[in-house]
């Protein structure tokens, strides 16, 4: 925190690759020190955001069994991390203490996955957001207002299978996204969500006039349904750019995913201090680049986005590191900005980057180039543009848990 002018509402440590449970663990230790000193009360991590809603239940209420929130509660595989295992078990572990303590709800701890429901290889069907956010509506206002019925929504949807097909994600023919069925979704999606804004303040103080403890019950009601009207209009948007065939596909794709992360980090923002987790490359502030079986793309990064709108309020970590020996990544070479900070004595340490900029002048480190495609070493040209680094000498072989 003495890196930053202000404690951030959103503070956002970037890993360089996926998977590693030291990179996990320095996490989890982090955010045990932001909520024990700093009184962060949210974790926001890169994984699907309506499967973290188990998580979320699990660690603020108990509902579900440890086993099963990690086997559905993340997406892309997180859940066989033993580090997250380790963060899901201490999270409920303290909320079970400051319930006993009689400390309010307020203080409960929280956890948030803030990427869509999307994988490398096919999205997901809006069938669960779509109808989720039409079911809070449907039994909070009048059947007259309501733009459908859910009837017509799941005609219109179908089979989930054709929506999740992952021949969709290389060839465009094989989406649905700009099916008759799909836009006149789309059209409907953005009806309930007017709907949803327009009828906010009934939403709130219907029951909250005559039980004003039920208002925070309420509030937590109206943000959720907020994050399925979010996922609902995403995937459908990022469905219709599936079905695209310019050579801006690719490009648009990951520029939606990211924007979709951003939203939902804004949305976590605005409730409290969160710690968010991810790759640097969505985190980051400067533009995000991938080689992708379409060529390069380059799109603005999540990171780049919130901090378009909240500003100093959004500040980012990054986190580099010197061999994950198990993958081929050794030792840095010397002139690198890796192989600078591998010749420190300590085995982690936290950098002031810009004042690491300042000292470098203008001749800054050489890139480091990564043997391995899941690494990506920090970019030394961008160095200012981080709040600070987070350095990891030695990456051993992750463990992995022998449960799901």
């Amino acid at each position: 925190m003495r890196l930053l002018p202000a404690r951030p509402r959103l503070l956002a440590l970037g890993e360089p690759t996926h998977g590693e449970d030291t990179l996990l663990g320095l996490r989890n230790e982090l955010f045990q020190q932001l909520v024990e000193q700093e009184g962060y009360r949210t974790i926001a991590i890169e994984s699907g955001c309506l499967a973290g809603l188990v998580v979320d239940s699990y660690v603020t209420s108990g509902k579900g069994t440890l086993d099963e929130v990690m086997e559905r509660g993340f997406s892309h595989g997180f859940g066989a991390s033993a580090a997250n295992r380790e963060l899901v078990r201490w999270m409920r572990a303290y909320n079970v203490r400051a319930e006993n303590d009689g400390r309010p709800a307020s203080d409960r701890l929280r956890f948030a996955g803030f990427d869509g429901p999307l994988e490398i290889t096919h999205a997901a069907s809006p069938r669960q957001a779509l109808t989720a956010l039409h079911g809070y509506l449907a039994t909070r206002v009048g059947p007259d207002l309501l733009p459908c019925t859910a009837g017509t929504l799941d005609r219109l949807l179908g089979a989930d299978d054709q929506w999740t097909d992952q021949a969709a994600m290389t060839d465009p023919a094989q989406s649905v996204g700009r099916s008759a069925e799909a836009e006149e979704l789309r059209l409907l999606a953005d009806d309930l969500v007017a709907l949803l804004d327009a009828q906010a303040p009934h939403l709130l103080a219907a029951t909250s006039r005559e039980a004003p403890d039920r208002e925070s019950l309420d509030r937590e009601d109206l943000d959720r349904a907020r994050l399925y009207a979010r996922t609902a209009t995403g995937l459908l948007r990022y469905h219709h750019w599936m079905a695209d065939t310019s050579p801006a596909r690719m490009t648009r794709l990951c520029a939606l995913r990211d924007l979709m992360m951003a939203d939902n980090l804004v949305a976590l923002a605005g409730r409290g201090p969160t710690l968010a987790f991810a790759h640097n490359a969505h985190l980051q502030r400067e533009k995000s680049t991938m080689r992708m079986w379409q060529g390069p793309v380059e799109w603005w990064s999540a990171g780049a986005l919130v901090h378009a709108r909240l500003g100093d309020a959004y500040a980012y970590v990054a986190t580099a590191l010197g061999t994950i020996r198990h993958q081929g990544v050794d030792t840095p070479p010397p002139d690198t900005l890796e192989g600078l900070l591998y010749a420190l004595p300590e085995e982690r340490c936290l950098i002031d980057a810009p004042r690491l900029a300042t000292a470098l002048g203008e001749t800054p480190a050489a890139p480091r180039v990564s043997p391995w495609f899941g690494y990506a070493p920090l970019d030394p040209a961008r160095l200012a543009d981080k709040d600070g680094i987070v350095f990891v000498k030695d990456v051993p072989r992750s463990r992995r848990t022998d449960r799901p």
